[in-house]
């Protein structure tokens, strides 16, 4: 499960992280629309209470969490398993990073809508993972440019006190 191509891997993880952020950076209010914040996808808004957001502890095993946790969860589920699963439900029979295009589009959009109000990014995000996925083959490729993707998400949070992106 070792990543083989870390540094593409890395820059891939660094991409997306951008991804996430630009909407909001390009237009403040982007995410305030009823396309994005309504009742079937939810609210922009973050869970974290104002005493979580003033705790270290809280907020460096969040970003852990998020890092290490979310990475691995997320990509056995939809890129080990639900991508192959769609394919053939007796998915050991499907070698990890099989191009199947009903899959491959399946995955990206429910792993989007995963997102709630993020959908649009999280779309984005699912197809460049799928992507990365076929063309590595390597679970741990996507656990590692996930856990990029998380852990710069997580430190611009911090940074920034951008709180709405921890949902």
């Amino acid at each position: 499960m070792l990543p083989h191509r870390w540094l593409a891997s890395t820059a891939i993880g660094t991409l997306v992280f951008v991804l996430w952020i630009a909407p909001e950076l390009i237009y403040p209010q982007y995410r305030h629309s009823v396309f994005f914040s309504n009742a079937l996808l939810g609210r922009v808004g973050s869970s974290l209470s104002a005493a979580a957001i003033k705790s270290n502890s809280v907020l460096f095993w969040r970003t852990v969490r998020a890092a290490t946790v979310v990475p691995i969860a997320e990509e056995l589920f939809w890129r080990a398993w639900f991508m192959r699963w769609f394919t053939n439900h007796d998915f050991q029979k499907i070698p990890l990073g099989t191009y199947v295009p009903s899959a491959f589009f399946v995955t990206a959009v429910l792993f989007g809508l995963e997102h709630g109000p993020y959908w649009d990014v999280g779309l984005g995000t699912g197809l460049i993972y799928n992507f990365w996925m076929i063309r590595t083959k390597s679970l741990g490729d996507c656990v590692l440019m996930h856990a990029v993707t998380n852990l710069l998400l997580s430190l611009y949070v911090i940074a920034y006190w951008q709180w709405q992106y921890w949902q």
